[in-house]
């Protein structure tokens, strides 16, 4: 797998700063619900999350500010991505029953978590598309699967929707528990994770971050932040 960079507008909510490294709180949810990639849905109603707006290497990019939340439940644990756009970098014929190798060529919104703190270069990583294409990752940095672990299938389940007239698209993960830890699921659980979007074409073709990794690529775990399960 090639090297690459690739990473919602809750008015109320208090920005939670990335401070090397940050943490993310995902918010307990007493039982699974309908992905509708829509931020005013109930089940995120009042859900604070993380902004971020700034290159792998700090570059500032205010019009691509972009919010992630978070939910979990004895099974699952939810992303939930806002992605202000400019202009849509979409992959033409997509595909949504089975996943996309080498989707991080077009927009996405990325998650990379990883729960081994003794192996941090083990993680898996979870991308989407505006459209609701999807693919997932088994990384090992030290000794990479075949073809790049895309082969692996975690199980996890997407949500995407355009808003043309705000020119922000939306993007919901649902991804399941134990394709990730091992460990049972509690309040204070902590993974290793980050955030990233790729966005845009050509010239004009951003890349945001989360935690920055002050790399060409966004595959360096030492950089990744912390997610604390919360009640």
């Amino acid at each position: 797998m090639m090297e690459r960079l690739s990473v919602t507008l809750l008015a109320c909510a208090p920005l939670i700063l990335a401070d090397g490294p940050g943490v993310f709180l995902s918010h307990h949810a007493a039982a699974d619900f309908t992905l509708s990639a829509d931020p005013d849905a109930t089940p995120w109603k009042g859900v604070r999350g993380v902004f971020m707006e700034n290159g792998p290497k700090g570059d500032a990019y205010p019009d691509h500010r972009t919010e992630v939340r978070s939910r979990w439940t004895s099974d699952n644990v939810y992303f939930l991505f806002i992605c202000p756009y400019q202009e849509l970098h979409l992959k033409p014929n997509p595909t949504v029953a089975s996943e996309t190798n080498k989707l991080w060529d077009w927009d996405v919104a990325e998650v990379f978590v990883g729960t081994d703190f003794q192996h941090i270069r083990r993680y898996k990583e979870f991308e989407m598309s505006p459209q609701g294409e999807w693919v997932d990752l088994d990384i090992d940095r030290d000794n990479p699967l075949p073809e790049g672990g895309w082969l692996w299938n975690s199980g996890f389940e997407v949500k995407a929707r355009i808003d043309p007239a705000k020119k922000i698209w939306y993007g919901e993960m649902r991804i399941p528990l134990k394709s990730i830890d091992a460990r049972p699921p509690a309040t204070g659980l902590e993974m290793r994770v980050n955030f990233y979007r790729c966005q845009g074409a050509g010239a004009h073709r951003k890349y945001i971050a989360w935690q920055p990794t002050h790399a060409a690529t966004f595959h360096v775990p030492e950089a990744f932040g912390r997610m604390r399960l919360e009640p």
